[in-house]
């Protein structure tokens, strides 16, 4: 296994592959990076040959040394993932190659030159481009039959996956920030959702659901306690448990199935929007409530003019325009009807005068307003404080607004990627630093339903934490820090400080990770749900040739803290979809169906595709090698 990037992410992936998965895997870094932040799983930044290196006293691509003979990790630093860094990398004869740069150009030139060395590879690309990433696997497929002519494509254990960690780790965060969202996996027409629950009393249990997907840490309500630690043994969060685990663990909250239906295309709603009706966004309520009084004031002008006269409505109603504009002759020698109704046309049009002046200097405002950022309302109430508005916050404040959820952006940086989301979608933006007073004052903390801090520094989140917790007591806190350690040690200081309010903390490339792993096996991961700061895995596998599930009843198939088949695919093999978590079209029928409808008792057979819920040491387990090429790369 490959693995190349130039952030934590690529060395949170090396870890995955390493420990988890058991893979021998070649980490290709830029020159010189040996930040101590960036310390990889347990070895040290001097453990991975990258501690006290001079830059350019190698050359690029060259292997580290002190890797040169290692069964398991070897560094190689190059400035770019050349054809040379390739080479050096072993691309040629490797089972998998994950692409996580930054930036997308760089994958996108490093695929294309991976596609040719090895029209065989299996490649895992990192791409914030939505659109590019659609066309992208279609590309490296022509590269491979230019590559290696006649190639049949079909036949190979080779495939293209791209994969954005923005997008893998939105809705997690976003679930995080919310009371009451659900953690949701879609799965060809199911929707499997995960929800926090709380024993109703002391000593009892928590509903279960459909079934207990994890228990909560014994210690979320100490403050002595770490969230989400491997460390803290029985008393830590347990993925998968048993019935009797389950039964015994009195007093603890748990992670349950709550529902699976269909998951239709939405049927568009009728309701009417800003969006469909522009006058309502041009024209404040005072002024159409004028321009509505004014109008049943003509129409009932001319509906008089009409009754008293006998002529024709229309031109009763024209005669009546003409009088409000005052362009229509004086009715001296009418009747003393048509002289009042004149009169008050006169008096109509006198009205509709500054009303028309209002609507004109009103619409130019909101023309002028249109490419500006909004402020946040004086009454807003009950938001989400979103701080940063790069790659993660912009995908994140995507995942909000379509939850209708109220949110105010916080941003230091004017170009950041997200400013231009925020102000198409009119979400209010303060620019400001964050660590200055009176920024999150003018977010409105104090009135605020929870603060996400998603900036790319830890100590720039931690800061804005305890300013909001200054603020607000009680404020939920949702934070992005990288290191465990770290994390560990600010849950258990906020939590002894303010031990009523919920505090939170995720890693991006925590949640990330597990998805490009499981990737580069060649799995079809569906999503990952995090529990505290673990991750449980959702992937659709293929029963054939795995004896821990051919052969075997659903019940039986199940490991405690390993696996557990949540559902069956009963397509034939040849009508499968190729991506179980797209949507599907809205004449496809659903082709998943619940376990619970088989019966526990359901033998699996090899034709079968199952969804499974799975820890990652796990799903490696369930895999074993064998999609690892010959080569053992």
């Amino acid at each position: 296994m490959v693995v190349c990037g130039d952030d934590g992410l690529a060395r949170r992936l090396a870890t995955e592959l390493r420990d988890v998965y058991r893979e021998r895997v070649t980490l290709v870094v830029p020159a010189g990076s040996h930040a101590p932040h960036e310390a990889v799983g347990r070895w040290t930044v001097r453990s991975l040959g990258l501690h006290g290196r001079v830059p350019g006293s190698r050359q690029a691509g060259r292997p580290s040394p002190e890797f040169a003979g290692s069964r398991d990790l070897r560094v190689v630093e190059a400035a770019e993932p050349d054809e040379d860094a390739l080479v050096v990398a072993g691309v040629a004869g490797a089972a998998a190659l994950a692409l996580v740069y930054e930036d997308d150009d760089t994958n996108v030139r490093a695929a294309l030159v991976a596609r040719r060395l090895n029209p065989r590879l299996r490649l895992v690309i990192r791409l914030y481009n939505r659109k590019l990433g659609q066309h992208l696997e279609e590309l490296l497929d022509q590269a491979a039959v230019v590559a290696e002519p006649g190639i049949d494509l079909s036949e190979l254990d080779s495939s293209t996956t791209v994969l954005s960690d923005a997008d893998t780790t939105a809705p997690a965060l976003a679930a995080s920030a919310i009371a009451g969202t659900s953690k949701v996996i879609q799965a060809d027409g199911l929707l499997l959702r995960a929800v926090e629950r709380t024993p109703p009393g002391r000593g009892q249990v928590a509903d279960p659901g459909l079934c207990t997907l994890a228990l909560l840490s014994a210690t979320a309500a100490d403050p002595a306690g770490s969230e989400g630690s491997d460390r803290s043994g029985d008393q830590g969060p347990q993925l998968l448990p048993d019935d009797r685990s389950v039964a015994a663990a009195t007093g603890r909250g748990i992670v349950a199935l709550e529902a699976m239906t269909h998951a239709g295309p939405a049927a568009p709603g009728r309701r009417l929007t800003a969006a469909s009706l522009p006058v309502a966004s041009l024209f404040s309520r005072r002024l159409r409530w004028s321009l509505a009084g004014i109008v049943a004031a003509v129409t009932g002008l001319a509906v008089a003019s009409w009754l008293t006269t006998g002529d024709h409505p229309l031109h009763a109603a024209y005669i009546t325009l003409l009088d409000i504009f005052a362009i229509n002759d004086p009715a001296v020698d009418e009747a003393p009807e048509r002289k009042t109704l004149q009169i008050l046309a006169g008096f109509v049009g006198l009205l509709l005068l500054p009303v028309l002046v209002a609507a004109a200097l009103e619409g130019l405002g909101a023309f002028r307003s249109a490419t500006a950022l909004r402020r946040p309302p004086r009454g807003l109430s009950g938001h989400v404080v979103l701080l940063g508005l790069g790659k993660i916050g912009a995908r994140v404040l995507a995942r909000l607004r379509e939850l209708e959820i109220p949110v105010v952006c916080v941003e230091s940086d004017p170009e950041a990627r997200g400013i231009a989301l925020a102000r198409r979608m009119r979400v209010p933006v303060v620019l400001g630093d964050v660590t200055e007073e009176g920024v999150l004052e003018a977010a409105r903390i104090h009135r605020a339903h929870a603060l996400l801090a998603l900036t790319s520094a830890d100590t720039t989140n931690l800061e804005a934490a305890l300013y909001a917790r200054g603020v607000r007591p009680d404020l939920r806190v949702v934070m992005r820090l990288y290191e465990d350690d770290f994390a560990t040690a600010v849950y258990r200081t906020l939590r002894a400080a303010h031990p009523a309010a919920l505090t939170r903390s995720r890693s991006v490339t925590h949640l990330a990770a597990p998805a490009f792993a499981g990737a580069m096996m060649g799995q079809q991961i569906l999503g990952a749900i995090p529990v505290e700061r673990r991750v449980l895995l959702f992937a659709a596998l293929d029963v054939a040739g795995h004896p821990q599930l051919e052969g075997r009843t659903v019940a039986e198939s199940f490991r405690p803290g390993s696996w557990r088949v949540i559902a069956l695919d009963t397509a034939s093999p040849e009508e499968r979809l190729p991506d179980l978590s797209s949507t599907p079209s809205e004449a496809a029928a659903p082709h998943a169906r619940l376990v619970w409808d088989l019966h526990p008792g359901y033998v699996l057979k090899a034709q079968d595709r199952v969804v499974l819920a799975a820890t990652r040491r796990g799903l490696a387990e369930l895999l074993g090698r064998r999609n690892v090429h010959a080569s053992g790369s």
